[in-house]
């Protein structure tokens, strides 16, 4: 099983705990400071473990909504993060 077709065949707790880890985990690793790094897996390992204690409530609609407006926000900050990358290599400055 490739890598894509193990994280479409998962649970939606699980996916966000994945992701809480992985910020956790690419914020400790951009700051390279090793307290950050381990507040950083703690914070990664707790959301994980809290995805999981509400992981029925993925199926409400109005979670499913919320979590519609939760997608859309992380996406706009993810094209803020790039679009003030791609300023700083256009200029040649860093932000």
């Amino acid at each position: 099983m490739s890598d894509s077709e193990k994280q479409s065949s998962k649970k939606p707790a699980e996916s966000f705990g994945d992701m809480f880890e992985a910020f956790g985990a690419a914020l400790g690793q951009i700051f390279n400071d090793p307290e950050l790094k381990a507040k950083a897996k703690d914070f990664g390992h707790s959301a994980a473990e809290s995805a999981k204690t509400f992981a029925g409530r993925f199926k409400d609609e109005e979670v499913k909504a919320k979590f519609r407006d939760v997608g859309k926000a992380a996406e706009d900050f993810g094209k803020s993060i790039a679009d003030s990358f791609k300023s700083s290599k256009d200029t040649g400055k860093k932000s």
